[in-house]
């Protein structure tokens, strides 16, 4: 054990490579994308340290040519889950008491790692399995996971060197202990970077973890994994389990030693969960923790003073890049009607000018949504936009899924704020915008800010600065991440903390403190250096 108090390098946000034509990061990523292409492999679960292979098998494919495997990949199912169970708590008893510089090392590394040799196959296997352009997977599956892996050593420190004080004569300090038993991490398909934190940051603060990543995101998860091995992290810290919700979710709930989740998927899927975790209460060995971050429907508000460019292009970027399929996309838009003839123009003008294709074209801005359930979902939508009355596709409208599930990115214009298109998820490249009266801004403020369940981001566009810190105050409870004059998506580790209340989730805000410190569990400890040697106060020695 070191006899020194070790600082963690300051860290600093890993910048975003170009992949400008000629290069070298563009060369490197397409070389990878070619050979992930030619070579189909085949994913185990690992289960503390071992490769485990069920031989109940499903495929990872390409979402643009969804003939096109990638990878062949074993299921959990309850069996595995009791191995995966037993392996965790196994591990726990050395890792729990590891000095957490230890730990923090092996993270520091990861992120060396992913910022060198393993960047492009991070990045070339997001692009594949999750169809993201190279510039999605870059801030995604390359900066943010580096980020994560930077700073949150740096907030786990920041979390040991908080102290009590002590009084003359008395030494109190605390410890900050892993929880006893496991953590559950549920990870979605749309980010890597989410998929290689949920696990990752309850165990950097001791605990042990049984990893069930999106299945439509195995490919790209078991990359992460094979990164986190290399790095140094031991068996059974972090235990990969594929497989379906009720086969792997289930029996995970269900088993006393479960801890904690750290989710990040479905509103309905995330209140399921929490249900059934209350009703095993009297089951558990302690109360678990419930983190998650869910859904949103992000809006955009604009005030007459807004830059009508600048909105458009917001516009563009928020509910089209990454096939809207972010937590964080701009789905509804309330625009004042005497700018929207001038936002219309730009905003069709520059969708107008999208191209949309496989990621391994670069010149594509928009390619795949994630599978056929997706395409379907979200093409209902469309249709129901369509035999609206009170709706008006300005463009887009289509889907193809012959080949891979496209979808045109859709503009929808409604008479009726309260329309179903302006109040539910979509997840998909659907923006429906309303537009307002000018002289009715506080009853549009008021219909923003009620008309969804959702409370995870938006944006408010103007230049007048009383109005902006009016709509921002109207605003307050709508968004846990709030943008001015900028597209409500794009958060970045230590800049921007993400997370969102009401139906989006508990706003545990991941790229933080705050985030960490709901995987330990304090003990206080007082040490007094000389006791007293009798019972009484001086207060008795008078009537």
């Amino acid at each position: 054990m070191p006899n020194a108090i070790i600082p963690v390098p300051k860290p600093q946000n890993e910048p975003v490579l170009s992949y400008a034509p000629n290069s070298p990061e563009k060369k490197a990523l397409k070389e990878k994308l070619s050979e992930l292409l030619k070579n189909e492999i085949e994913i185990p679960l690992i289960i503390g340290g071992k490769e485990v292979r069920t031989g109940k098998t499903s495929k990872a494919v390409c979402p643009h040519d969804h003939k096109h495997s990638l990878a062949t990949y074993h299921e959990a199912g309850p069996k595995e889950v009791e191995m995966a169970v037993k392996a965790a708590l196994e591990a726990w008893k050395e890792w729990s008491n590891m000095a957490w510089e230890d730990r923090a090392a092996i993270f520091l590394k990861a992120a060396e790692l992913l910022a060198g040799p393993y960047r492009y196959t991070a990045n070339a296997a997001t692009m594949l399995n999750q169809s993201k352009t190279c510039f999605q997977a870059e801030i995604d599956s390359a900066c943010e996971l580096i980020d994560f892996y930077r700073f949150n050593p740096f907030y786990m420190r920041q979390i040991y060197e908080s102290q009590p004080d002590s009084a003359k004569g008395i030494w109190d300090y605390a410890e900050y202990r892993a929880l006893e038993g496991f953590i559950f991490a549920v990870t979605p398909f749309n980010f890597t970077s989410i998929a290689g934190n949920l696990p990752t940051s309850p165990a950097m603060m001791g605990n042990v973890v049984l990893w069930k990543p999106a299945s439509t995101a195995v490919y790209s998860g078991y990359i992460i994994y094979k990164l986190l091995e290399a790095a140094g992290l031991p068996p059974g810290v972090i235990n990969f389990i594929p497989g379906r919700g009720s086969q792997v979710g289930d029996p995970v709930v269900d088993n006393p030693y479960f801890a904690g989740i750290h989710f990040t998927g479905s509103t309905s899927t995330f209140q399921a969960m929490w249900k059934k975790i209350g009703e095993n209460i009297p089951k558990y060995k302690g109360y678990p923790r419930i983190v998650g971050e869910t859904g949103g429907k992000d809006f955009v508000f604009a005030h007459p003073s807004a830059d009508t460019v600048a909105l458009a292009t917001a516009l563009v970027r928020g509910a089209f890049e990454y096939q809207g399929q972010k937590c964080s996309a701009a789905s509804r838009a309330y625009i004042p009607k005497s700018i929207w003839n001038k936002v219309k123009e730009e905003l069709l003008s520059q969708v107008s000018e999208i191209k949309m294709g496989p990621p391994t074209d670069f010149r594509n801005f928009m390619t795949a949504v994630i599978d056929k359930k997706a395409f379907s979902d979200h093409i209902s939508y469309i249709e129901t936009a369509k035999n609206s009355p009170d709706c008006k596709i300005l463009c887009g409208g289509k889907g193809d899924d012959s080949v891979g599930y496209f979808i045109e990115p859709t503009v929808v214009l409604t008479e009726n704020p309260k329309h179903k298109l302006m109040q539910e998820e979509i997840f998909g490249p659907v923006l429906t915008i309303y537009v307002y009266d000018d002289n009715k801004l506080d009853e549009t403020l008021e219909l923003c800010d009620t008309t969804s369940p959702y409370a995870l981001t938006g944006a408010i566009f103007g230049t007048d600065r009383k109005i902006l810190r009016k709509m921002m105050d109207a605003l307050k409870h709508s968004a846990g991440n709030f943008y001015i004059n900028d597209k409500p998506t794009g958060a970045v580790v230590s800049q921007q903390p993400f997370g969102g209340g009401r139906a989006s989730g508990t706003n545990d805000k991941a790229g933080s403190y705050l985030n960490l410190i709901r995987w330990t569990s304090m003990r206080a400890v007082k040490e007094t250096f000389v006791p007293p040697s009798h019972f009484s106060y001086p207060f008795m020695k008078e009537e």
